[in-house]
């Protein structure tokens, strides 16, 4: 079996036990892309068997997030979970809707400490557990919209906001506040869309059961957004380079009406860069 399941991820669970669910029900591999804190809940597309390959494909996918974030206090871990200490004002939320345009485009983020980034071979939350003192570097994440929601309590503020993969939710409310000159963590995160999956579509995970689990599964290349490569030779299948009159990039393969992975074309010449079947 191969495909894909979008599950709606509980909060209090870990991605990796939704895989492992899933994985125990249906006796396949299985894979998830792009994590979902226990704390958060939303979208987590899991791919079944070989569609787990394509994990690369998916990662900077565009997510669509709602979320919380409380004013006034921080935490180690930028979330609720973490230990809170006061700290800073209350801003407006006419402060607030000032400050998101600057955070709207490509931005440099400092990941939080408490996450699965790697430290010569360590995690993250792993050395912060421990007491070490480290730094991360900055990375480039790509935030399209950061959007005021409305004030979900006299210190919390609820947000929109759809960025591209990679990017940590709870450092936005921790360098959110800081531009605000204040201190802030995460209250609450839904992922409501990842990619092509969205909440609207997404399958309870308390609801699957090893009955209806194969049902729920979205066959690969119907997620796929690439074009169908028509009329290559069929040497394509055994490794070899083909010429096509088809523009460079990524095409869905389909070998006998059957889909067989993802082709790449370059410079005229298309070969089977993912084999799925």
């Amino acid at each position: 079996m191969t495909g894909f399941v979008n599950v709606f991820k509980p909060e209090g669970m870990s991605s990796a036990a939704v895989v492992n669910r899933i994985k125990y029900l249906l006796k396949t591999p299985c894979g998830h892309m792009g994590t979902l804190d226990p704390l958060a809940c939303g979208v987590l597309p899991v791919g079944i068997g070989n569609a787990a390959r394509l994990f690369d494909y998916f990662l900077a996918k565009e997510k669509r997030y709602f979320a919380r974030f409380v004013f006034g206090a921080t935490t180690d871990t930028l979330d609720r979970e973490g230990v809170i200490v006061p700290g800073g004002h209350i801003p407006s939320a006419e402060e607030i809707g000032a400050a998101l345009p600057a955070f709207v485009g490509e931005i440099d983020q400092v990941p939080p400490r408490y996450s699965a980034v790697s430290v010569n071979g360590r995690r993250g939350y792993d050395l912060a557990r421990g007491g070490a003192d480290f730094e991360l570097p900055a990375k480039k994440v790509r935030i399209l919209s950061f959007t005021l929601a409305g004030q979900t309590a006299p210190s919390e503020f609820a947000f929109e906001i759809v960025c591209g993969g990679g990017t940590y939710i709870r450092s936005l409310a921790r360098d959110l506040a800081s531009a605000l000159g204040t201190k802030g963590y995460m209250s609450y995160l839904r992922r409501d869309a990842s990619g092509v999956f969205t909440a609207e579509t997404a399958v309870p995970f308390e609801t699957l059961t090893a009955s209806n689990l194969p049902d729920c599964v979205i066959p690969t290349d119907s997620v796929l957004p690439f074009p169908v490569l028509e009329g290559a030779d069929a040497r394509i299948f055994h490794g070899v380079g083909v010429p096509v009159h088809c523009a460079d990039g990524q095409y869905k393969l389909y070998r006998d009406g059957t889909f067989y992975g993802i082709a790449r074309v370059e410079n005229g010449i298309a070969r089977a860069e993912k084999k799925l079947c």
